[in-house]
C-alpha cells in the first residue's frame, strides 16, 4: 500500500495567458557499459492511450514550479533525485484538459532534468502506470508526443552534453 496519494482536481491549478501551466521532469540514470556511462531516462505509460511520456503534471498555487516538477515524478513514475536545471518552456494542446480557464486546452509546461536516486516501491499511480528505462535513442522513438520529443532532444541533450559530459559527479543536495 502506497502512503502517498496523487493530488487531484483543478482547484489549485495555475493558469496564464489562457494556457494552464505545468511542471514536469526527464528522469535519468547512468549505466556502467563496456563502452562507458550510457545515460538512460525513465519514462511512464500514458493513462489515456500509447506510447510513453514523461512524468507532469499541473503546478498548482501552494507550490513552486521545481516543487510541482519534484511532485509529479513521485506520484507519476515513482522516483525521488536531485532536481537538476531548468530545460525550457514547452507549449502544447491537451485535448483532455479543456477548461473554462483554458477553453482550448492551451498548456505550458516547464521541463526539468532530474538524476534519480531512488525508485519507490510505492507510489501513487502505480496502478495505472508503468515505468520504463530506456537510452536516449529508445526514448526518442517512443515518445508519445512531439513537445516531449523537443524537450528530450532540444532540451536534455543539449544541456546534457553541455553540463554533464564534463565527467562532472552529481552533488548529494537536494
Amino acid at each position: 500500500m502506497c502512503d502517498l496519494v496523487a493530488r487531484t482536481g483543478r482547484l489549485q491549478q495555475r493558469y496564464a495567458d489562457g494556457s494552464r501551466l505545468v511542471a514536469g521532469c526527464i528522469p535519468f540514470r547512468y549505466l556502467n557499459s563496456e563502452s562507458g556511462k550510457v545515460v538512460q531516462v525513465l519514462m511512464i505509460s500514458s493513462s489515456s492511450g500509447p506510447g510513453l511520456l514523461f512524468p507532469k503534471g499541473g503546478w498548482e498555487n501552494d507550490e513552486t514550479v521545481r516543487e510541482a516538477a519534484v511532485r509529479e515524478a513521485v506520484e507519476e513514475a515513482g522516483v525521488r533525485g536531485i532536481l537538476m536545471d531548468f530545460l525550457g518552456n514547452y507549449e502544447f494542446k491537451s485535448k483532455t484538459h479543456q477548461d473554462e480557464f483554458s477553453p482550448e486546452g492551451l498548456c505550458k509546461a516547464a521541463m526539468y532534468a532530474l538524476y534519480v536516486k531512488e525508485e519507490l516501491e510505492t507510489w501513487p499511480e502505480q496502478k495505472t502506470r508503468t515505468r520504463t528505462w530506456l537510452t536516449i535513442e529508445e526514448a526518442v522513438e517512443s515518445c508519445r508526443h512531439a513537445w516531449m520529443k523537443d524537450a528530450l532532444v532540444e532540451g536534455f541533450c543539449k544541456w546534457h552534453k553541455e553540463n554533464m559530459g564534463k565527467g562532472e559527479e552529481i552533488a548529494d543536495g537536494d
